[in-house]
C-alpha cells in the first residue's frame, strides 16, 4: 500500500510539473508561482522518496523532476529576456538608416560549419573555393568580411539557429523556440519592416504549413510550392540552391519602382544525404528549373553513398563547395551598390562528419559593394575577405542581431539604446 501511495505521489508530481511547464511557455506572469509550487512538490518528493531511496522508480522520477525544474528555471529567465529589447523603441527614421534603399539578404547555408576550414581533408578543397570567390567578387567591386559564430545547435534543428539570429536571444531548445514564437519580441525581420523594407522568407525545404512563421512577421513566405520549380527533387532536397536564388531574383529583385527587400533565405543543397549533387549552369538557363532534371537523376543513391563514412564526408564537402560557389556567383551576377548579403551557416554537420568536433562554430560573411557598409562594421574586427582569421572574435549567434542594428542605425540624441550582452 505504501509503495502504491508513493508511486501515486510521484506520478502526480510529474503531472503537475508538466502543467506548470506548459503555463510557463504561454506566459511569464506565472513564473514565480510556478517555481514556488514546483519547489514545494519537490520537497514532498524528497520526504516521501527518502523512505525508498533504493527504488529504481524513485531515482527515475527524481531525475525527471530535476530536469523539469531546470527547464522551469530556464524558462523563467528566458521569459524575462523576451520582454527586454533595447532596440524596440528606436525611432523608425533612425532604425537601420545606414542601409536605406538597399536589399538585405540573410542567407543560411545548411551545415556550413567551421569544420570545413578546420578539418584538413575539407579545408584543402574548400579554402581554394573561398579564395577564388573572394577574388571574383573583388574584381566586381565587392568587399567582404568574415568571422565565426557559435550556433545554438549542432547537426540539425536548424530553426533554433534561425530563431536565435532573428530574435537576438539564445534559442538552444525546442522549449525556448516554442516560447519565442508565441511572444511579442520583435524579430529582426519586423524591425526591417518597421523601417520601410518589404520582408520575405525563402524556405524551399518547407512543404507543409508553417504557423510559426507568423512570429517573424514576413510580408511574403515562399515555401517550396511557391517557387515554381519544375525540375526533379534531389532526393529529399526539393530544389537546388541556384534555382532558389534565381526564383527569388525573379520575384523580388526585378528593376523598377519597388521597396527595398529584406529576405531571410535557407539554402538546402548542402543538407544530407548529399547525393545527387547539383552543379551550376548559366543563370540565363535556369528558367523554371527543368534544366536540372538530368542532374537530379545522376549520381549514386543515398543507400550506396551512406555505406562508407569517408564517402559521406566527401559528398558533404562537395555540397559545401557548390553552395559557396553558388552564392558567390549570384552576387557577382546580380549584385550592385544596393545589395548587402549576410551569409552564414546554421550549424555544424553531424558529429561523424566533423570527426566528433566539440566546436559549435559556423562561418559568417558580410558582403557589399558599398565601402560605407564595411566602414560601419569596422569595430567588429572581422577578417577581410572570405576566410576568417584566428584573431577574429567569436560571438554567440544571438549577439549578431544587436551588433547589426547598432552598426547600421543612426544614433539619436535623447535615445538610449545599446547592445547589452546576454549571459548564457
Amino acid at each position: 500500500l505504501l509503495c502504491a501511495l508513493i508511486a501515486g505521489i510521484l506520478v502526480l508530481v510529474s503531472y503537475v510539473l508538466k502543467v506548470i511547464q506548459r503555463c510557463l511557455q504561454k506566459t511569464p506572469k506565472v513564473s514565480s508561482l510556478g517555481l514556488g509550487l514546483a519547489a514545494g512538490l519537490w520537497l514532498i518528493l524528497l520526504s516521501v522518496g527518502s523512505q525508498t531511496a533504493t527504488s529504481p522508480f524513485y531515482h527515475l522520477m527524481t531525475e525527471h523532476v530535476t530536469q523539469t525544474l531546470s527547464t522551469l528555471d530556464d524558462l523563467a529567465v528566458f521569459n524575462q529576456q523576451l520582454t527586454t529589447d533595447p532596440y524596440a523603441t528606436v525611432p523608425d527614421e533612425a532604425l537601420l538608416s545606414k542601409l536605406k534603399g538597399k536589399d538585405v539578404l540573410v542567407v543560411f547555408i545548411e551545415s556550413y560549419g567551421r569544420t570545413v576550414l578546420d578539418k584538413a581533408s575539407y579545408a584543402e578543397h574548400v579554402r581554394p573555393v573561398l579564395e577564388q570567390a573572394a577574388h571574383d567578387l573583388s574584381d566586381k567591386g565587392f568587399y567582404a568580411r568574415s568571422a565565426y559564430l557559435t550556433s545554438p545547435t549542432y547537426g540539425g534543428i536548424s530553426w533554433l539557429a534561425h530563431g536565435t539570429l532573428m530574435s537576438g536571444l539564445w534559442v538552444n531548445s525546442q522549449t525556448r523556440y516554442d516560447r519565442l514564437v508565441g511572444s511579442d519580441r520583435p524579430s529582426l525581420n519586423r524591425l526591417f519592416k518597421r523601417a520601410g523594407w518589404r520582408t520575405v522568407a525563402v524556405q524551399p525545404a518547407h512543404t507543409m504549413a508553417w504557423p510559426q512563421g507568423e512570429y517573424f512577421g514576413y510580408d511574403q513566405i515562399y515555401a517550396a510550392q511557391d517557387l515554381g520549380y519544375q525540375g526533379k527533387p534531389f532526393n529529399w532536397i526539393t530544389m537546388p540552391d541556384q534555382y532558389t536564388l534565381s526564383a527569388f531574383q525573379a520575384r523580388e529583385r526585378q528593376s523598377g519602382k519597388r521597396s527595398p527587400v529584406m529576405a531571410e533565405m535557407a539554402l538546402i543543397s548542402s543538407h544530407a544525404p548529399w547525393t545527387p549533387l547539383p552543379h551550376l549552369v548559366d543563370w540565363n538557363q535556369v528558367g523554371d528549373g527543368s534544366v536540372f532534371i538530368e542532374q537530379a537523376s545522376a549520381g549514386d543513391s543515398p543507400e550506396t553513398v551512406w555505406k562508407e563514412t569517408e564517402r559521406i564526408r566527401v559528398q558533404y564537402r562537395k555540397s559545401i563547395e557548390y553552395a559557396l560557389a553558388n552564392i558567390a556567383s549570384y552576387i557577382a551576377t546580380y549584385g550592385d551598390d544596393n545589395l548587402v548579403v549576410l551569409v552564414l551557416g546554421d550549424h555544424q554537420p553531424a558529429p561523424f562528419v566533423t570527426d566528433e568536433s566539440e566546436s559549435r562554430e559556423v562561418i559568417v560573411h558580410l558582403i557589399s559593394h558599398d565601402a560605407k557598409v564595411m566602414d560601419a562594421v569596422k569595430d567588429w574586427q572581422w577578417a577581410e575577405g572570405l576566410l576568417p582569421s584566428k584573431q577574429t572574435p567569436v560571438w554567440g549567434m544571438d549577439k549578431l542581431r544587436a551588433q547589426f542594428i547598432d552598426a547600421f542605425s543612426e544614433k539619436m540624441s535623447g535615445v538610449e539604446y545599446k547592445y547589452i550582452p546576454i549571459d548564457k
